[in-house]
């Protein structure tokens, strides 16, 4: 086991907003929250990563409590990518990934030839080692997204926490972003909206409703015609494509169907 909720509990002005989550996320696979606005999966990541201090129960790392962690090692073990952080200051793109280095040097260190593998490392595992030193402003939203992924990877995390990662994103950067993050190779918890993407990249899927997890499994047995009327207020079919993948059809009711 790696990271873990136990009857995790956090609200603000009275109103629960993750309410006794138990979730475990299995080693170097991808667990996917799922749920509509408002569901608690940003609130549930930042618990997750310390953000935010849970008001009851605890979050483990390896049967560790991460409250009893130092913030440091915290962050060598643990990265988190935000949905599209921007910045005014004028970054090249190893500006920013050298920013993943934090957690591994003290205040006076200077950098080194292990920092600089690190950065090297991350962009191309991305695929944007191409850009060193390109200005952060001139890239596009997909290329963004990349360095923040290599941002994270320079802290040589075993875990990973992507909050809607493809939001904002146009499709082809939508499955280019999903696809590195599946190739990675390390513990991934992904916060998603789209639904058939959860269904492509995810190997369990998680899924929230007024802050409590409703449902948590492989995609297959989560993701049925009943739960996504239920959870999302809408009709779907479940149709079946090439190579045994499922995907999802959204059913417009008649209203909607006849609008010019």
């Amino acid at each position: 086991m790696t990271l873990a909720a136990q009857d995790v509990r956090w609200g603000v002005g009275g109103q629960m907003l993750v309410d006794g989550v138990n979730l475990s996320a299995e080693p170097n696979r991808i667990l996917g929250l799922i749920g509509p606005n408002g569901s608690g999966k940003s609130s549930l990541l930042r618990l997750l990563c310390r953000l935010r201090k849970v008001a009851s129960g605890v979050v483990t790392l390896d049967d560790r409590d991460i409250a009893e962690m130092s913030r440091r090692d915290l962050a060598r073990r643990l990265a988190f990518v935000e949905q599209q952080a921007t910045t005014e200051v004028q970054l090249t793109v190893c500006d920013v990934v050298r920013l993943g280095r934090t957690p591994h040097r003290t205040a006076l260190a200077s950098w080194t030839a292990a920092d600089e593998r690190a950065v090297d490392t991350a962009l191309e595992r991305v695929g944007l080692a191409e850009r060193h030193d390109q200005l952060w402003h001139t890239l596009s939203g997909g290329e963004r997204q990349r360095v923040h992924i290599a941002r994270a990877l320079a802290q040589e995390p075993r875990e990973l926490i992507l909050d809607e990662p493809t939001n904002h994103l146009d499709i082809q950067h939508q499955l280019s972003i999903l696809g590195l993050v599946r190739r990675l190779g390390v513990t991934c918890i992904v916060a998603l909206h789209d639904l058939n993407l959860a269904s492509m990249f995810c190997d369990q899927i998680g899924v929230l409703s007024s802050g409590r997890l409703v449902a948590l499994g492989p995609p297959e047995s989560v993701l049925t015609p009943e739960l996504i009327r239920d959870v999302f207020g809408v009709e779907v079919l479940i149709r079946e494509a090439a190579g045994g993948r499922r995907y999802i059809e959204y059913v417009l009711d008649h209203e909607l169907r006849d609008m010019p």
